[in-house]
């Protein structure tokens, strides 16, 4: 006789489930966009640590500032290409249902006569909202983007922001910051450039100052000398004539315990070209220290190469060549002031600056050293 089968054999065996590990929410993304005389940029950023990962970007050529200087307001054809570029811009932003931004307008902006009208019909056909900053957030914005590039040994800082039609200044004392303080002092610079301390030891802004000249609007100033050489140098020393009012500029500093930082296309342009990269690699840029030796050469051989060659170098881009001269007649009469045995370079700017300031007034940042 055949043994029964055990009543509930050969059915499936009922699954032990085990608690669901909890699914920790996704770090809030941020934007950042600069609309400047030349270009439109824009980045889409998550807080990690005590700095913050790219997810998506854009940058474009627009030259909105192209004729400013001869009319004093933005013309339909470069308001048309910037609105073209606004709209991918909100594309991105959609696609990735952004919730955090900041949208700014510069320069350009602030110096046309309808620079509002084209702030408001931007809005109007794009849906997004740009407001137009002042320089001195502009500066500010500029100096806290550079906060990891400035070394614990560094007693004053200069940061310089080369735009498209304004240059920014910024000269920060750090004598009173303890060494691994320094680089987080200049990161609370994004309360303002007067603040109160509290608990930390605060960085103290010397002077800033926004020069009205920038790459292209220098460039419109000297169109009509023919001379490549004689235009440039002419460029160097105009930009110059205008920093009679910075106060640290009648000084003589001390080398040891300077810093200068230097952020803008040029500047990463001029330390591309020092290391001879034919594709553009910000790993090997940012953050690189360049002598003074180094930058004058690259300069010597742009002058050498002249306007045709330099249209072909690879190093420079068709992008850039119609405004690298003004540029490097801008750092070379920086250079010259205040001698220093090196620049430190940063690929960042208004945009990282927007993003920083934004995630550290959420408090979503760690507070770690840099």
């Amino acid at each position: 006789m055949a043994p029964k089968r055990p009543q509930g054999a050969g059915a499936f065996p009922k699954a032990v489930e085990s608690p669901a590990p909890l699914v920790q929410d996704e770090p809030p993304l941020y934007a950042a966009l600069d609309l400047g005389t030349n270009s439109c940029r824009m980045l889409i950023a998550q807080p990690k640590g005590s700095q913050f990962h790219v997810v998506d970007s854009f940058s474009k050529s627009v030259q909105l500032g192209q004729g400013l200087e001869s009319s004093g307001k933005l013309s339909r054809a470069s308001m048309t290409r910037t609105i073209n570029a606004l709209r991918i811009c909100r594309q991105k932003l959609q696609r990735h249902n952004v919730q955090h931004m900041r949208l700014v307008a510069t320069e350009a902006c602030r110096r046309a006569k309808n620079g509002q009208q084209f702030i408001n019909q931007a809005r109007r056909e794009t849906g997004l909202n740009l407001e137009i900053i002042s320089p001195e957030e502009e500066a500010r914005l500029a100096v806290i983007s550079c906060a990891p590039l400035v070394s614990t040994k560094t007693r004053q800082l200069l940061v310089v922001d080369i735009g498209g039609g304004s240059t920014e200044l910024v000269w920060i004392d750090l004598t009173q910051v303890p060494r691994r303080e320094r680089p987080g002092a200049i990161m609370r610079l994004h309360r303002g450039f007067v603040q109160d301390p509290g608990p930390f030891a605060a960085a103290r802004v010397v002077d800033w100052i926004s020069v009205p000249l920038g790459v292209a609007t220098l460039r419109d100033q000297f169109q009509d000398v023919d001379d490549d050489a004689a235009r440039f140098a002419l460029m160097s020393w105009y930009f110059e004539e205008h920093l009679s009012k910075f106060s640290p500029y009648a000084k003589e500093q001390a080398k040891e315990g300077f810093q200068i930082i230097g952020t803008s296309g040029t500047v990463t342009t001029v330390a591309a070209s020092h290391l001879g990269l034919r594709r553009y690699d910000r790993t090997k840029v940012d953050g690189l220290r360049m002598t003074s030796d180094q930058i004058d050469k690259v300069i010597r051989d742009y002058l050498n190469l002249g306007p045709n060659g330099r249209k072909n170098d690879p190093r420079i881009g068709r992008d850039r060549q119609a405004l690298i001269m003004s540029g490097s007649a801008i750092l070379q009469a920086l250079m010259r002031i205040w001698p220093t045995n090196r620049l430190s370079v940063a690929d960042r700017g208004l945009r990282e600056g927007l993003l920083y300031a934004q995630m550290s007034a959420d408090g979503v940042l760690e507070d770690a050293p840099y």
